[in-house]
């Protein structure tokens, strides 16, 4: 054995030293062969494809797939990057406008929480793109191109939560002589809603731990589609619609006195009576640049139709003097989070209201996560995929949390770069991580924000229209998923009997517990929690169907009959085809 000591020294000896890593060099060879050769920045990829108008005839080649860990030349992870960022942009900046719009505040803080939003989806993406382990069975995020944003679930019961606030006194407000409200500013309410999310953010957390196939037993897409199609159809007509005619802060009622006379207000540049036809034109030059840009764009275009609709409404709004340029001139030139802080507090009346939205969330998660597996050629079954969706949940539930303490609304993942991947033909991570960088950078560019808030109404307007329409599309979408038996139709009859309801008569809950003398405080809170939740259409009828797909018993003539149904379609969509031929 003494023999052999010196060789087995002299064998240890010659290894590289525990500091010298393989592993590490590696990285740094494959950056430097990346940043240093053709090949490493343009590869072989038909950046024509990509870049030159198309038409509505004719068909061009496709690129290659590139999946979620392929290798990928830089300057098409950066512009593929760029598209997810830009695709995104628009959902990104709405809810903190109309948020900030709905609270009165001032332009330094609306400014401010456009900035915070930008930096905290860019931040809680890579979160949810990454996949790490944590124990066991259980992971954090999806591993797959998942990107957050703020959530418009959100949005649509933020709206109720403040109108109760400014109806109770909790917010100022003033009432004129012929009956006119209007809304002083109150950042407090901001506060409150950041505040009863990060508590209620734990409910997601622990529906994270289980198991995603009882998720999805619970919540089937009869669900989740009645849901997503109420939270778009209720925002196109709450901001969309009225933002086109000029404004929603409170001029769309046409007040005879104070400054809502006139759209968005009397001292803004070329006021307007709301629905003027200038206001309408406006919109609808967005609107039509959006189809034009998804007829004729490029590849590139047409995954950021929505930004293209801004631009376009904005240059002509802005030659034609609509827009005031002092929030960008005011406008900070860099930025970061917490430059503006709120204070953090719960409101009592909102917990049931925010405890239902998470759970809407959780919905959204486990839809959109499977879109974005399909998009990206992942199979959408078996223990990888239920892992993804349990790390998605968790993320998404985490991100409600953390995106309190960096004073923006709760996020979830969004549905938009599904779409991206799809037309692109690229699922990759490497380009998710460059939309982040993206977005922080959008965020941290002050001025951005400045020009972000200075969109004048009609022409956001115009576009969120389109965008929320977008999103009841989605839940058509999810909703053709379901077998149309007579259970299922008594489910979403039922459903949308109170949702169709909300949209159309919008104060018909309203007084529902005027008549109760003297409640004390805990009481008044509880009224005014189930006053929210019946207002607010997707809360109530993703409530009754929830509880209506968990009553009803599952009957076996009734999937027969629907069964028999698809069949006789079928049969007599056969004898028209033989009557076809024969004539």
């Amino acid at each position: 054995m003494s023999q052999l000591q010196p060789s087995v020294s002299s064998v240890t000896t010659e290894q590289p030293s525990p500091t010298a890593d393989p592993i590490p060099r590696s990285i740094f060879s494959d950056a430097r062969r990346k940043v240093t050769t053709k090949h490493g920045w343009l590869g072989d990829y038909d950046y024509r494809w990509l870049c030159l108008p198309s038409l509505p005839i004719g068909r061009r080649k496709q690129p290659p797939f590139y999946g979620i860990d392929d290798e990928l030349p830089l300057v098409l992870a950066m512009a593929s990057g760029l598209q997810h960022a830009l695709a995104m942009l628009a959902g990104l900046i709405t809810p903190p406008i109309i948020l900030a719009s709905s609270l009165v505040l001032d332009p330094g803080t609306s400014s401010y929480m456009i900035s915070a939003s930008l930096i905290g989806c860019g931040i809680l993406s890579l979160v949810q793109m990454s996949r790490i382990k944590l124990w066991n069975k259980y992971y954090l995020g999806t591993g797959l191109l998942s990107v957050v944003g703020t959530s418009f679930a959100t949005l649509s019961t933020a709206n109720a939560i403040f109108n109760a606030m400014y109806s109770n006194g909790t917010c100022p407000s003033t009432t004129s002589a012929d009956g006119t409200v209007t809304r002083g500013p109150c950042p407090d309410a901001y506060g409150m809603l950041l505040g009863t999310a990060l508590i209620c953010s734990l409910l997601e957390i622990g529906l994270s731990f289980l198991s995603p196939r009882i998720l999805q037993r619970v919540f089937p897409p009869m669900v989740t589609g009645t849901v997503i199609l109420m939270i778009g159809a209720s925002l196109v007509g709450a901001s969309g619609i009225p933002n086109w005619g000029g404004g929603s802060n409170g001029c769309q009622a046409r007040p005879t006195t104070g400054i809502y006379q006139l759209c968005p207000t009397v001292g803004s540049p070329h006021a307007l009576p709301w629905g003027s036809p200038q206001f309408i034109g406006l919109g609808f030059l967005s609107f039509v640049s959006i189809i034009l840009t998804e007829l004729f764009g490029s590849p590139f275009l047409k995954n950021a139709s929505i930004i293209v609709g801004l631009v376009v409404g904005c240059i002509v709004a802005g030659a034609a003097g609509y827009i005031d340029g002092s929030t960008i001139t005011s406008a900070p030139a860099i930025t970061f989070l917490w430059v503006y802080r709120f204070k953090i507090k719960v409101y009592p009346p909102a917990i049931l209201p925010m405890l239902a939205v998470y759970v809407s969330l959780t919905m959204e998660a486990i839809g959109d996560i499977t879109a974005s597996a399909e998009a990206s050629r992942i199979r959408v079954e078996g223990r990888d995929f239920d892992s993804r969706i349990q790390g998605g949940v968790l993320s998404d539930g985490i991100g409600g949390l953390v995106s309190a303490l960096f004073t923006v609304a709760p996020l979830s993942v969004f549905a938009q770069n599904n779409g991206v991947i799809s037309v692109t033909r690229c699922a990759n991570r490497t380009a998710g991580r460059w939309c982040c960088a993206f977005l922080i950078l959008f965020g941290v560019v002050g001025k951005i924000s400045g020009i972000f808030l200075a969109i004048p109404n009609p022409v956001l307007g115009g576009v969120t229209t389109f965008l929320f329409a977008s999103v009841a599309v989605s839940g058509l979408r999810v909703l053709s998923f379901v077998k149309y038996t007579r259970r299922a139709r008594f489910i979403l009859a039922g459903a949308l009997s109170f949702g169709v309801g909300d949209l159309l008569v919008p104060d018909v809950f309203t007084h529902l517990f005027d008549g109760v003398s003297n409640p004390n405080n805990g009481l008044q809170g509880l009224f005014e929690s189930i006053t929210i939740v019946l207002s607010t259409p997707f809360l109530i009828s993703g409530l009754v169907a929830l509880v209506l797909n968990l009553l009803l018993p599952e009957d076996g003539l009734q999937e027969n009959e629907g069964e028999e149904g698809a069949e006789v379609v079928q049969d007599l969509e056969i004898q028209t085809l033989d009557h076809e031929r024969k004539l």
